[in-house]
């Protein structure tokens, strides 16, 4: 069997490893066009805040490591073309630029996602830059060097780790976005009002519900942002407005959705036999609406590849979908979000509501009991739990991946209410706070008519 993957980063490297493991004697050509694999994006924002100092950490596996498992391992070879009626690949050698072609009986596409790109006046100016890659997070650490003006434009989680630390690092930050609030796809206005507030606390500016229009410069460096009620004065400027997925080599051989995203089975296959698609390329099931949804994750990522290399050959493990759960620490707010906020069900057409609980997370009579803010958003008639956030300045995002389970297997408020979980004054309450959600739904809901006899 003679498999080829195009690109190595979470959902390859997952792939490559366990077909090797499951199929030893199956011939794996990788093909990726940069000079390493498997680097952790989501790490950029702790190497450019100086909490990873080697970045070396930040990768998972090498070529070399590949190479070991019998992989053939082409770095710096980009793909041209792919014609999957004839299963054969373009090849150019990006060191030599030469070209040649390869065949395959299988083939799994894992080329990942790019930013998102405006094209906007003067966006080819010098100090506009992009946060995706290893190559990005040198250079953004290098021009941030003699920059005092930072601008963030996109106030997702790449956009806000951004913000948090350049700010360490004394710079002046500004951060913009189209949406009134930060983090909006994550959490209600509850939970990002008070990350807003740290922010402003910090001296951060925010530049919320303003859309970017045009860039200006001197001397073919960037110096405003303009944008549709005002302008920024900026020394450098990080680009984090969302990702599209890289699925151009593929486009009309497979069915896609309206972004590009390939559509793939629950066992990773594409509408081609013999071709697999998983990682941010491609979309995957969204539990909570029971769609499928473009949901760049890690975690999602690494699931897919795994799942690839176990139905190569037949289908064997269907993938669960996902609650597309999440989690971030911003200065000393911990959170945590699982599947729809209030605003995103409400968007979706479902009929919701919500509990949110506001307590003290283990006993009062502890040396210290810090506060944790919950809310969990469930449908009205069925009382099915569709999503969940949790802000505290204790660690309780371990909590989103318990609601995450509940999600999957569509669990009720009224079952969340009595979950066994386990009571010790250093970690909780008696009642959870998560029972307790459940509990206040419950309290909520009709009750029947008492029965005479």
């Amino acid at each position: 069997m003679k498999v080829a993957v195009i690109g190595c980063t979470h959902a390859g490297t997952s792939a490559i490893k366990n077909i090797a493991k499951l199929y030893p004697d199956a011939a794996i050509t990788v093909y990726e066009r940069n000079d390493n694999i498997s680097f952790l994006s989501c790490g950029i924002a702790l190497y450019v805040g100086g909490v990873v100092q080697d970045p070396h950490g930040l990768f998972y596996s090498s070529p070399e490591e590949l190479a070991q498992l019998g992989v053939d391992t082409k770095m710096r070879h980009e793909i041209i073309s792919v014609d999957t009626d004839r299963k054969i690949l373009k090849v150019r050698n990006l060191e030599d630029s030469g070209t040649f072609e390869d065949t395959y009986d299988k083939l799994i596409m894992t080329t990942g996602s790019w930013p998102i790109v405006p094209k906007l006046d003067g966006i080819e100016l010098d100090n506009i830059l992009l946060s995706k890659n290893y190559r990005h997070s040198n250079t953004i650490i290098e021009k941030a060097k003699q920059a005092e003006r930072i601008t963030i434009i996109g106030a997702g989680y790449i956009g806000v780790e951004l913000v948090e630390a350049f700010q360490h690092n004394g710079k002046q930050v500004t951060l913009i976005d189209s949406e009134e609030r930060i983090l909006n796809k994550y959490l209600d206005p509850e939970f990002s009002d008070k990350l807003e507030a740290s922010f402003r606390d910090k001296g951060i500016v925010l530049a919320m519900g303003q859309t970017v229009t045009s860039f200006e410069g001197e001397a073919g460096k960037v110096t405003k942002v303009i944008t549709d009620q005002g302008e920024v004065d900026t020394d450098l400027v990080i680009l984090c407005i969302g990702f599209r997925p890289n699925t151009e080599l593929l486009k009309g051989q497979v069915e896609m959705l309206k972004n590009g995203a390939i559509v793939v089975d629950e066992y990773m296959q594409t509408s081609k036999q013999d071709v697999y698609a998983a990682g941010d390329c491609c979309s995957v099931q969204y539990n909570p609406t029971g769609k499928m949804m473009y949901i760049p994750l890690a975690t999602n990522a690494v699931r897919m590849g795994t799942l690839v290399a176990r139905n190569l050959v037949k289908p064997t493990l269907a993938h669960p979908g996902t609650q597309g759960t999440s989690g971030l620490k911003i200065y000393e707010y911990n959170i945590a979000s699982t599947g729809l906020t209030e605003g995103a069900a409400n968007e979706q057409g479902l009929t919701v509501e919500t509990v949110t609980i506001q307590d003290h997370y283990r006993p009062e009579f502890m040396p210290t009991s810090e506060s944790v803010l919950l809310k969990v958003v469930y449908e009205t008639d069925s009382r099915r739990i569709v999503g969940a956030q949790v802000l505290s300045e204790a660690d309780l995002t371990q909590s989103m991946n318990t609601l995450s389970v509940c999600i999957q297997n569509r669990m009720t408020m009224d079952q969340l209410a009595f979950i066994d979980f386990f009571f010790q004054p250093h970690y909780n309450k008696p009642w959870h706070f998560l029972n307790q959600a459940g509990l206040e739904a419950l309290s909520e809901a009709k009750v029947p008519d008492s029965v005479h006899v």
